[in-house]
């Protein structure tokens, strides 16, 4: 009994320890990216190391444009001869599965992401950090000798950990590693992905700077408020899986080969030029989500930033350049343009229900709140993680909580039945 106590505990004290080397694994993986991205706009905007400013914060169009046209060059290059002579890029859900990721390709493969990002590409950047964070977990746990299951629940944290620290938002990645990439919410699960991404976030403090993404009013519960979230989680449902079909159908189709180098920098180049107009097309979606989080209301008439018919143009365009981005063959994330597409999309449906009934509070922030959390849920799959994501990158209270419970039950909802209808069909 005294040995197996002793073996006991020296296993408890052996994966505690490959833990936190995990999460240790997934701060370096986010303060790598950051480091990338802000020497990146340094260089190409002029912009100080510090915050969260992109390239649709630029003031000259020109420079954006050329910014973003220089990025469809470089990166249609870069991936054309990864794929043409690297090894081939293994996803973080295969590397949960079990696939090994390749060293030098998975790391070029997220450097290009950083420079497409950072140069203004219309994807989100949290990919490159959950990659490098899954290959650290994997070598990690490759030279512990930990077990397969083990393995399995530490590379999906080490990815988690690596969004965490990128974004400040340790909740949210420990969601995102047992509801998104486990699908498993139990205490083998849920611990190491607690401590991962808790210590992904602390470390990354070290480095990058402890500020809120979305610098946006606080929100105000209302009755219009209540009613709105339980009209409206329904249709933006189906707004986030018409998005999911469309992306996923041009991923499906994206150039190959030769073709790559022609397509991807013409899709760069046309984003470039609605960037003249609409800079807040580009990049990670920030500037969008800032946007319609912003929009004043003064008794139902919206007298701020930009109309509400302009948040729905926006958001449509929004979701224009995201797609043809993936579908020219960019790698990237959706996480974040989905917020911004949902914050739009929210933002002009509530602006056009606060006219016909006032809700309170200055700002269209809690409709577009609501709209970002209902969207990014069906975009994911994930209502858990969606929620908390936009409640840490706004760090709003628990005001808007219920209303934005109703409209995301609403959303996946309607997820669900179509899901379970397209499945009825394939039988």
């Amino acid at each position: 009994m005294p040995n197996t106590a002793r073996t006991t505990s020296g296993w408890a004290l052996k994966l505690g320890v490959v833990t936190a080397l995990v999460g240790l694994g997934g701060g370096v993986a986010g303060i790598a990216v950051w480091l990338a991205l802000q020497l990146i706009q340094f260089v190409a905007f002029g912009y100080a190391f510090g915050g969260h400013l992109e390239a649709a914060d630029a003031p000259s169009p020109l420079t954006r444009f050329v910014a973003i046209t220089a990025a469809g060059l470089l990166t249609a290059f870069a991936w054309w001869a990864l794929r043409r002579w690297g090894r081939p890029i293994v996803s973080v859900p295969a590397a949960v599965g079990g696939k090994r990721m390749p060293a030098l390709a998975t790391l070029a493969n997220a450097g290009v992401q950083i420079l497409a990002v950072g140069l203004g590409a219309s994807i989100g950047k949290e990919v490159a950090p959950r990659e490098v964070g899954a290959w650290l977990a994997q070598l990690v746990t490759a030279r512990a000798g930990v077990s397969a299951r083990e393995t399995k629940i530490l590379v999906a944290c080490g990815a988690a950990a690596g969004l965490a620290a990128v974004y400040d938002v340790p909740l949210g990645g420990a969601l995102f590693a047992v509801e998104v990439l486990l699908g498993e919410l139990t205490f083998a699960t849920a611990l190491p992905a607690f401590v991962t991404s808790a210590v992904a976030a602390g470390v990354a403090r070290l480095v990058i700077p402890d500020e809120v993404l979305y610098h946006v009013p606080a929100t105000h519960l209302s009755p219009s408020l209540l009613v709105w979230a339980v009209v409206v989680g329904p249709v933006l449902g189906f707004a986030g899986v018409g998005f999911v079909k469309l992306t996923n159908r041009l991923q499906g189709i994206a150039p190959k080969g030769w073709h790559l180098l022609v397509l991807l920098p013409l899709v760069f180049a046309m984003v470039g030029l609605i960037a003249v107009p609409f800079p807040e097309v580009l990049g990670n979606g920030r500037a969008l989500a800032v946007t319609a989080m912003n929009t004043a209301l003064d008794d139902g008439t919206v007298i701020g930033m930009v109309p509400i018919v302009l948040l729905l143009v926006l958001g449509i365009v929004r979701t224009i350049t995201t797609a043809a981005t993936i579908g020219a063959g960019a790698v990237g994330g959706t996480l974040t343009p989905s917020i911004a597409i949902g914050a739009a999309f929210g933002g002009f449906l509530g602006g056009a229900w606060a006219m016909m009934w006032p809700a309170d509070g200055p700002s269209l922030v809690s409709f577009a709140f609501i709209g970002a959390a209902a969207f990014l849920a069906t975009t994911m799959r994930a209502p858990f993680t969606a929620l908390v994501l936009v409640v840490e990158f706004t760090q709003q209270g628990t005001d808007i909580l219920i209303p934005s419970l109703l409209a995301v039950s609403g959303s996946v909802a309607v997820s669900y039945v179509l899901a379970r209808r397209r499945s009825a069909q394939m039988v």
